[in-house]
């Protein structure tokens, strides 16, 4: 019987103990490397992360409720971690943690959702890409030895090719909102270009907007009868205003969506993904691929083969919504039954969400040292 994540017997005698010596191994390497251990509440506000995520997060988180108001077990250790850090003021920073998260799962042959997670985060202003470097090579130095694959990506490039397009910021922003959810930005992506004339041009919406332009939006809606749903009358009358502003944008060329789509097809090794991205020429992935090269010059002085690290233009954003700078993962070949066994990446966006003017820049990864163990056990 799997009495917990990936593992047989590991909740009591020597699988325990086997558990909690590589956990508490990880954590050493961790202090090492100069981290201060901390250990983060299980239970999170909840409305931290529906305002960070949205009504989504329900699907993937557990939810329950009190006096208190309605709270949720950690999807994973992020949110807290940056939380605890503005509360320590601390900078820069490093910590370690380790413990349970959960989340939901679907399907029949869904993997666990309670699981541990060890992690590493630093908080650092300066020289991202020395940050990058560092959290990269301390992660393949604990792993040392397994046989894993890795994967990279950097999910600013897309952000950045997506700044670059020349159409309204409304646009730009449900973007930048769906990087994470790939088959609703390809939606949007179809939708800002070639879909964009036949969607404006069908007979009802035309008369819709020619109606909202005359001013007689309100006629059009009293002709419909009774309100049915949820959405009040103004509602309503800002869903036709955002439409018209939408129908006067002009479709994304050609070109613009060709440039997003040759960012999320690349793929190669880093140095070959670096020279794709210079050959593009496009001005406002300049400073984008000039981090892209400043990373692989800290991680090459860190005697780390760049040649040898694929990288990928998507990789990374099917993960919870906050990575959008370097991501890299560590899996196992060959065992579909397992987990990526670590993952990590760049969040300073979240930062800035979390922390506003008190934001810094931050990295962080986690190891499943269940799923670890398991890999070993083989």
């Amino acid at each position: 019987m799997i009495e917990r994540a990936y593992l047989d017997d590991a909740r009591s005698g020597a699988g325990l103990e086997a558990l909690q010596s590589e956990v508490a191994g990880i954590l050493a390497q961790f202090r090492d490397a100069g981290a201060q251990v901390v250990e983060p509440a299980s239970l999170l506000k909840a409305e931290t992360l529906l305002d960070l995520y949205g009504e989504a997060i329900r699907a993937r988180a557990y939810m329950t409720s009190d006096d208190l108001g309605e709270q949720v077990l950690r999807p994973d250790f992020t949110v807290p971690i940056v939380e605890r850090h503005l509360a320590l003021g601390l900078e820069p920073a490093r910590y370690a943690y380790a413990g349970p998260v959960w989340r939901k799962q679907a399907g029949a042959g869904r993997r666990a959702a309670e699981y541990l997670q060890v992690g590493f985060e630093i908080f650092d202003r300066e020289d991202p890409a020395r940050v990058d470097a560092e959290v990269f090579g301390l992660i393949s130095q604990v792993l040392d030895g397994s046989g894993l694959s890795v994967a990279t990506g950097d999910v600013g490039l897309v952000l950045a090719a997506i700044d670059a397009l020349g159409t309204s910021e409304t646009r730009k922003a449900a973007l930048r909102r769906h990087v994470w959810r790939p088959a609703r930005f390809q939606r949007l992506l179809s939708r800002f270009g070639a879909d964009h004339t036949a969607r404006f041009s069908a007979p009802d919406m035309k008369a819709l907007l020619d109606a909202y332009r005359r001013g007689e939006a309100e006629k059009l809606l009293a002709k419909g009868g009774r309100q049915v749903g949820l959405r009040g009358r103004a509602e309503v009358l800002g869903r036709i205003a955002q439409l018209s502003e939408e129908a006067e944008t002009p479709a994304l060329t050609t070109g613009e969506t060709d440039l997003i789509s040759a960012i999320l097809t690349l793929k190669g090794s880093m140095p070959d993904a670096l020279a794709f991205v210079r050959s593009l020429g496009e001005p406002g992935l300049v400073p984008a691929a000039d981090q892209l090269e400043r990373r692989m010059e800290t991680m090459e002085a860190r005697r780390i083969a760049t040649a040898k690290l694929p990288f990928e233009g998507s990789y990374g954003r099917t993960s919870l919504e906050y990575y959008d700078g370097f991501v890299f993962g560590f899996y196992a070949p060959g065992r579909d039954d397992l987990p990526v066994i670590a993952t990590g990446g760049r969040y300073d966006a979240l930062t800035r969400v979390l922390g506003g003017a008190d934001a810094v820049p931050a990295v962080g990864a986690i190891i499943r040292p269940e799923a670890l163990l398991a890999l070993r056990a083989t």
